[in-house]
Parts: structure tokens; C-alpha cells; sequence
């Protein structure tokens, strides 16, 4: 079972991985949000290898870490941006949680094989 730590730590990352591209979108019509961006990238990098070091399998935590930002960027670039969310980003954004969710059962079932010999 991964650490809980790692699981902690995942919450922040996305967080500051989102608002670094929302801030990157901001940017261009206020360039002091380049700060921002840096930043909120710089961490969510730094936080991700925490992840990592806490024993969470990479292909889940990116995967997670990915997924979920992709979706909670186009919600807030709807919100903050007036972009739309069309049908199909709806349902791509639905498919990327899926392929996750099936990512994240496969690591478990495989440490759970492994555990098992």
C-alpha cells in the first residue's frame, strides 16, 4: 500500500501545478504572474519527487497528478477565463479520470501479486 504521506502530498502538487498554468495563461496580459508560474512549477516538481520518495509508483502519481490537473485547469480556465468546456472535453476530461482509475487498479492489483509471492 502506498505511503499516506504520498497521497498528501499529490493534493498540493496539483494545486500549485494548476494555478502555475492558469497563472501562465494570466501572463500574457500581466507578466508579473511569470512569477507565479515559476513558482507553482518549480513546486509542483519538487512535490511530485516528495511523492515519488514516498513510495508512490510514478506512472500513478503523474498519472493522478496529470489527469486531475487537466481537468481542474479547464474548469478554472472556465471560470476564470470564460474559456468553454465543450461535450467532448466533458468527455475527454471523463476518459482521462477513467484511464487513471484503471492505472491506479492496475498498480494495486500488481503490488498486491507481488506481495503475494
Amino acid at each position: 500500500m502506498t505511503n499516506p504521506r504520498a497521497w498528501l502530498l499529490l493534493i498540493p502538487a496539483v494545486l500549485v501545478e494548476v494555478t502555475a498554468s492558469l497563472a501562465l495563461k494570466g501572463a500574457l496580459e500581466h507578466p508579473a504572474l511569470y512569477v507565479v508560474v515559476v513558482i507553482g512549477y518549480l513546486s509542483g516538481f519538487v512535490l511530485l519527487s516528495a511523492i515519488l520518495r514516498a513510495g508512490m509508483a510514478l506512472g500513478v502519481a503523474y498519472g493522478i497528478w496529470g489527469a486531475t490537473g487537466v481537468a481542474l485547469t479547464a474548469v478554472g480556465s472556465l471560470l476564470i477565463f470564460g474559456e468553454p468546456i465543450t461535450t467532448l472535453m466533458g468527455i475527454g476530461i471523463i476518459v482521462i479520470i477513467a484511464g487513471v482509475l484503471c492505472v491506479e487498479l492496475g498498480a494495486q492489483a500488481a503490488h498486491k501479486k507481488a506481495e503475494a509471492l
